[in-house]
């Protein structure tokens, strides 16, 4: 749903700031493509008019002297130019071509390079996510937003060359006068006349662009509406050809529910659908008597200037001329009036475009360079943390008091909504404690380089994510690697048998999209592979947080059973309800309802019976005899 900032209507001073500024920002981040575009349409605004004067010539010379010699040269230099102008139009259309296929990718990084920067507190929060979703469906599905400035921009620049060029060519229509032998006809030389021409060329294409304008208007207003059904559209309509869903397609015959939103002649896109309704009334009428209005006032414009040749004021080949420059100076203006009503269509799109671009950092960024001992004695302490997500009331950790040095093995345990992830989230500082403190070495951690403090972790999330890339280019994520290492930390992580099964080795792709030797991996294969890019990262701390879900409990056991011996001298903090790690872990905290309510060594924690702990294994210890 379009939020209510962006529905307010934006006065034309509004509009033509945040038009503005966003007009700089495309110029920041594709100058090239403003540059050819705006050269290739002047070209084409003015080129024209080179063909109307030639053909006023060629006609006048027709219908006056008829010299040969003179027709011969008119006719070659109208060639002549029109191949130049050709040339140079297809050498600035390939120009501007190839750099407006720039624009798609250039305007993803703006939106990739915001969220990157974003801190991961606001990123992650439901109203930003939901901003987010609201310009990309506008961007994506309509259009709206600064594709569509791009777009104006262009329809925007034409017009206004065409009129500078149309005002060249027409001078001389108003200088021209009916010779006082034509006797009545000289009324046509009356200020009056030209009073109401200008008024005419100003106000029809006014009242026409007013009329599509209001059309125009039903169309951003009902944004929302066309996100929404457009992605249900896309989403039902390609979910055929979803191979992970093929099975749940077939058992319940989802592809019914995809054939109404393709087939349903009353859907919003359909012909008996919102829009085709609107096409057939109020918009269609709209701009029925929009285009009806402009033709009146091109009737009137042959009329004058046909009179004026009757009277003797010019030949009639100049009645091409001033006809083509007239009709073209109104119909510019026309263009220019709707495009800008267009422009203001759009304005309240950039200003959440821009609502979300400007939305500002707060997390305290720090100074101090992580240290980096040679003796590895780190310690992080949290002191008395609390934490609740933002907009909740719930405390989703409470009064948290611990402490390990690197080089220990911890597992963090407890049941789902316990608050086992957002402790990692905290200790990797994607959030800041709402209260305590969270230190390393002594240190709050708020007051390390933000940057480097980040590169000491490698984490395995619960919901990590592999990319259609090779197999070396996931481990290492980077286009760049030590393939030796690639292959011994995959070698490490248990992946080795399925490794020698790839024809590709490395280089196999995680896609048989992109090749015909790429591979659809399992869930447990992939947990692997992101086990093995946490172990080539080499980082001194290493967080895995459920990286064994899609694993039996016997195969579980078996990677963490590797895995202990792997970390060796480097801090591994294990994040799960389920506790096949927990026997080779040096201490062991359990969570319950955002507090740490036991902590110890398993055997520890196994004697205390009444314990969580205990609770917990006892319900899984049949999958770990």
């Amino acid at each position: 749903m379009k939020n209510k900032e962006n529905s307010r209507q934006m006065s034309a001073r509004e509009s033509a700031a945040i038009t503005i500024r966003a007009f700089r920002l495309l110029c920041r981040i594709y100058p090239g493509v403003i540059i050819s575009m705006i050269a290739n349409i002047i070209w084409k605004a003015l080129t024209p008019y080179v063909g109307i004067w030639f053909s006023a010539r060629i006609i006048g010379e027709l219908a006056g002297g008829r010299s040969p010699e003179v027709l011969k040269s008119l006719v070659l230099l109208s060639l002549a130019s029109a191949a130049g102008i050709s040339l140079v139009g297809g050498i600035l259309g390939r120009w501007a071509d190839g750099e407006s296929r720039r624009t798609w990718f250039a305007e993803e990084y703006l939106f990739v390079d915001k969220n990157l920067q974003m801190d991961f507190v606001r990123f992650d929060h439901p109203e930003t996510r939901r901003l987010l979703h609201d310009i990309e469906g506008s961007r994506r599905n309509s259009g709206w937003g600064l594709p569509r400035l791009l777009w104006s921009l262009q329809d925007l620049i034409a017009p206004v060359f065409s009129i500078l060029g149309g005002i060249a060519l027409v001078i001389s229509f108003f200088t021209n006068r009916v010779p006082e032998s034509a006797g009545n006809w000289t009324v046509l030389d009356n200020p009056v006349f030209l009073v109401l021409l200008i008024a005419g060329m100003a106000g029809i294409p006014c009242i026409s662009s007013l009329l599509a304008n209001q059309g125009g208007k039903y169309y951003a207003m009902n944004n929302a509406k066309h996100s929404l059904e457009n992605n249900l559209f896309s989403w039902f309509c390609f979910k055929g050809h979803d191979r992970a869903a093929a099975g749940d397609m077939r058992i319940y015959r989802i592809d019914k529910m995809c054939m109404k939103y393709g087939f349903d002649r009353k859907g919003l896109f359909s012909s008996q659908g919102y829009f085709a309704n609107l096409a057939r009334g109020k918009v269609g009428l709209l701009n029925l008597a929009s285009n009806t209005v402009s033709h009146i006032f091109t009737l009137l414009v042959y009329l004058y200037v046909c009179l004026k040749a009757w009277a003797g004021a010019f030949g009639v080949g100049e009645i091409t001329q001033y006809v083509g420059a007239l009709s073209n100076i109104a119909g510019s203006m026309g263009q220019f009036l709707k495009v800008w009503g267009d422009v203001r269509n759009n304005a309240p799109f950039l200003r959440q475009t821009f609502e979300y671009l400007d939305l500002p950092n707060d997390m305290y960024q720090g100074s101090l360079t992580t240290e980096k001992r040679t003796d590895g004695d780190y310690e992080v302490e949290f002191r008395n943390v609390s934490f609740r997500y933002p907009g909740s009331e719930t405390w989703a950790l409470r009064n948290v008091t611990m402490k390990f040095r690197v080089g220990e093995h911890l597992a963090v345990v407890g049941c789902n909504g316990s608050g086992k992830t957002t402790f990692i989230k905290l200790l990797c500082r994607l959030y800041d404690p709402t209260a305590g403190l969270i230190l390393l070495n002594g240190i709050d951690i708020r007051k390390y380089n933000y940057q480097q403090y980040m590169a000491i972790f490698a984490v395995v999330f619960q919901d990590f994510k592999l990319f259609p890339y090779t197999l070396a280019q996931n481990v290492a994520a980077s286009g760049q690697y030590d393939s030796e290492k690639v292959r011994d930390c995959l070698l490490k992580a248990g992946f080795g048998e399925r490794l020698e099964e790839m024809k590709d080795g490395l280089d196999t792709y995680l896609t048989k999209k992109r090749s015909d030797n790429g591979v659809d991996i399992s869930g447990g294969e992939a947990q692997k592979i992101a086990i093995a890019r946490a172990l080539y990262k080499d980082a001194p701390f290493i967080l895995l947080d459920e990286p064994t879900a899609a694993l039996d409990p016997l195969a579980e056991a078996e990677v963490y059973a590797r895995f202990h011996s792997i970390v060796g001298g480097r801090t591994a903090v294990y994040i799960s309800h389920r506790l096949s790690s927990c026997r080779f872990c040096d201490k062991i905290l359990v969570f319950s309802e955002g507090r740490i309510v036991q902590q110890g060594s398993h055997d520890a924690l196994l004697r205390e019976e009444q314990g969580v702990y205990a609770a917990l294994w006892n319900a899984q210890a049949q999958y770990y005899v």
